[in-house]
């Protein structure tokens, strides 16, 4: 008797028939397969563009910033400030300078906030800052005006508050001129913040102009110092912290300390490895329960056909053609469920950082794998169960 020969059109209406014979059963396998590639798809494109709003965030704030430290004051034991009176003019003039102002936390030993005199205060932050550090920190306006040079030259009694500051005071608008009493002195609050994304403790507390609170409380108390905040053009912030010390305080230098933003390559580098070890990680199992699906399914379908099998090998088809046979539908089901979980993954990307207004960044080499990567997980998923039924013996197999 002439050798049996499974041809490729025959193995393929073969395969189509098996995956068809149980379509809610080869849905629910195709759905596991889907979910899994969807989620490596997403979750590879979804670490890529968040690594990339890092990079955006680190060079759009910290390689722009330089922070200039009063150290003569922190070592004093009296109360004192080395930053002259126009420290930010004499720093504004420095090559590579946006904007910069001076700040320091108001010495209140106790919670005395409220908007009302006579009633217990709030423990919020008050922050001295000169005319334009509001401006060197991207302060955002809710409603109203920043600090600027006339509430300075002027030493008028004037605060910004945050948003959150102002919930907690019950300000909700500017209309009625609100004010808020500081120490038990009075302030017009002239402005409400949105967000600051330099200096945090400016979006729930409150900020009154450097020479008032000279005036009323002194300068920083013993032990801390002023700081200012320099605003610089990106790539300019390590020159511009070499020169602000001289330039501002050119008769002792020593005095005020520059820090410039580190370099944030390495941190960046790590940040973003983490991130991608962890998303891979997790779309990793997700790909293992996906190839679990497929093989406790083709499993099944092996025991259920046993029948089928026997009678196809009584007939002539040898173990091998049994083998492929499941081998191939497996195959197909990890194929297709990687075409469509390819497909939902860029969907969801693209969703995500539409929602978010982000860059959507995504190899498209990854999308291109993806069918690839499901095909290859349905074969070896198929393999077992393969083996399986080509193990069969026509006979045993027939009496199932």
């Amino acid at each position: 008797m002439p050798l049996s020969r499974l041809r490729l059109r025959d193995l393929g209406s073969e395969m189509l028939a098996g995956l068809l014979q149980r379509p809610g059963r080869s849905a629910l396998t195709l759905l596991g397969t889907v979910l899994g590639i969807g989620a490596f798809v997403a979750i590879v494109g979804l670490s890529q563009t968040a690594s990339g709003q890092i990079g955006k965030q680190f060079n759009a704030l910290d390689a722009t910033q330089v922070i200039v430290t009063d150290s003569g004051a922190a070592q004093s034991q009296q109360p004192m400030l080395d930053f002259p009176a126009d420290a930010a003019t004499l720093a504004d003039r420095i090559h590579g300078v946006i904007g910069s102002g001076v700040w320091w936390t108001v010495p209140l030993t106790r919670a005395t906030v409220t908007s009302l005199p006579g009633r217990g205060g709030l423990g919020l932050p008050v922050t001295a800052a000169s005319p334009g550090l509001l401006t060197a920190s991207g302060a955002r306006l809710a409603s109203g005006v920043l600090l600027n040079q006339f509430y300075e030259s002027h030493a008028q009694n004037v605060a910004v508050i945050g948003r959150t500051a102002a919930a907690q005071l019950h300000i909700s608008s500017l209309a009625n001129t609100p004010a808020i009493f500081i120490g038990g002195q009075p302030f017009t609050v002239v402005g409400i913040l949105a967000a600051d994304p330099r200096l945090a403790q400016l979006n729930f507390g409150v900020a009154i102009p450097e020479s008032v609170a000279l005036h009323l409380w002194g300068p920083p108390s013993a032990g801390t110092s002023a700081q200012m905040l320099i605003h610089t053009r990106l790539g300019a912030a390590t020159v511009v912290a070499a020169q602000a010390p001289i330039a501002i305080r050119p008769d002792n230098p020593r005095l005020l300390s520059a820090a410039a933003p580190p370099n944030l390559a390495h941190l960046q580098h790590t940040v973003t490895t983490n991130l991608n070890s962890l998303f891979l990680a997790l779309a990793g199992i997700s790909l293992v329960v996906g190839a679990v699906g497929i093989a406790n399914t083709t499993l099944v379908a092996v025991l259920e056909r046993a029948g089928e099998i026997g009678l196809r090998r009584a007939l002539g088809a040898r173990p091998r053609h049994i083998g492929i046979q499941f081998l191939a539908e497996s195959t197909a089901l990890g194929l297709f469920g990687g075409l469509i979980g390819a497909g939902l993954g860029v969907v969801a990307v693209l969703g995500v950082t539409v929602e978010h207004h982000w860059t959507a960044l995504l190899d498209p080499r990854i999308v291109l794998a993806a069918p690839i990567a499901g095909g290859v997980i349905g074969l070896l998923a198929g393999i077992y169960p393969a083996l399986r039924a080509s193990a069969m013996e026509p006979v045993e197999a027939l009496r199932r």
